[in-house]
């Protein structure tokens, strides 16, 4: 890499290939709804609200004001890092210093290459520094255990909940999801997962946020040889067979779509085409069809090579 790129490296470790990223993916299509609004050309353009006097929006100044009053007691600290709300059992230094670095570097670069409007709820973001302290918390703030070692977006809770002890990339995963419950919220699973697993390990590479190889490729390879990925057809339109069909290679698949997309320059340009014409292809095949076919067979021979000779690291 060029010594004149920038580069901020966030990285996930452990997970599985073809593991969920949390319990996000199992909850009702109304939390979805609960984050929808008009498009930006449909929306009225109000005034917006006065701030109080640490320069936030009213809502989450209230909310984090709750917040204090609920966590303070606990020694736990809390910090607004707009457009979120920040929880954290570690010190007060390494809480602000996870909201001012991944979550706010994470927020900045998928405002910038993707999102015009914030979550359309307030989103509390807890972060715990152990394994024991995330799993105890949150079987006690939410009422039963985590599915993942990791970290989870609950849409029903309002909150993204974290092993950050394990890294940034899985919190920069889930910070994806809000962002795009709001502006595609007809986003199917396959995309909503594949460019939130792309950001898993990712860079700031001349000003914009890049997805890097990761811990997914090795799983992909072998099953790409032992030819047991599904077709892109397939994948496109899963559905939430997405997550209870995986043959163990879904996510992987999805990311690297993305991240063959992205090399090429075009992924910004598909979220775009696919969000304005999902209305007559919800799927999303169509609209990779009309980028990269018409000859499907042709692509997938191009992307499996691609694929194949890709290293980690």
């Amino acid at each position: 890499m060029p010594a004149s790129r920038r580069q901020f490296m966030l990285v996930l470790v452990g997970l599985p290939v073809g593991a969920a990223c949390g319990r996000h993916q199992q909850t009702p299509a109304p939390a979805k709804e609960q984050h929808s609004s008009p498009k930006p050309s449909e929306a009225a353009s109000p005034s917006p609200p006065p701030k109080d006097p640490d320069g936030l929006d009213p809502a989450l100044a209230a909310h984090i004001e709750h917040l204090r009053a609920r966590f303070d007691p606990r020694g736990w600290t809390v910090v607004a890092e707009p457009p979120f709300a920040v929880v954290g059992d570690g010190t007060r230094l390494q809480v602000r210093g996870h909201a001012m670095t991944t979550i706010r570097w994470a927020v900045t670069q998928l405002q910038a290459a993707y999102f015009e409007r914030p979550p359309g709820e307030i989103i509390t973001i807890y972060l715990f520094e152990t394994g024991e302290s995330y799993d105890q918390h949150a079987r006690e703030l939410f009422g039963d255990p985590p599915d993942t070692p990791y970290g989870y977006y609950s849409p029903s809770d309002r909150a993204l909940v974290m092993n950050i002890g394990t890294g940034g990339g899985t919190l920069v995963h889930e910070i994806v999801h809000p962002y795009m419950a709001t502006n595609f919220p007809d986003c199917p699973s396959w995309f909503d997962e594949g460019l939130a697993s792309l950001y898993e390990q990712s860079a700031e590479i001349d000003g914009e946020i890049m997805g890097l190889t990761n811990w997914r490729l090795p799983g992909l390879q072998a099953a790409l040889r032992a030819k047991q990925v599904p077709s892109f057809q397939d994948m496109c339109e899963s559905g939430g067979g997405f997550y209870t069909a995986d043959p163990g290679s879904n996510y992987a698949q999805a990311r690297y779509l993305c991240y063959w997309l992205q090399e090429r320059g075009l992924l910004r340009r598909y979220y775009q085409e696919f969000r304005a014409g999902v209305q007559r292809d919800p799927h999303g095949y169509d609209t990779l069809v009309a980028m990269v076919g018409p000859d499907m067979s042709a692509f997938r021979s191009e992307w499996e090579q691609f694929v194949l000779a890709l290293r980690v690291g």
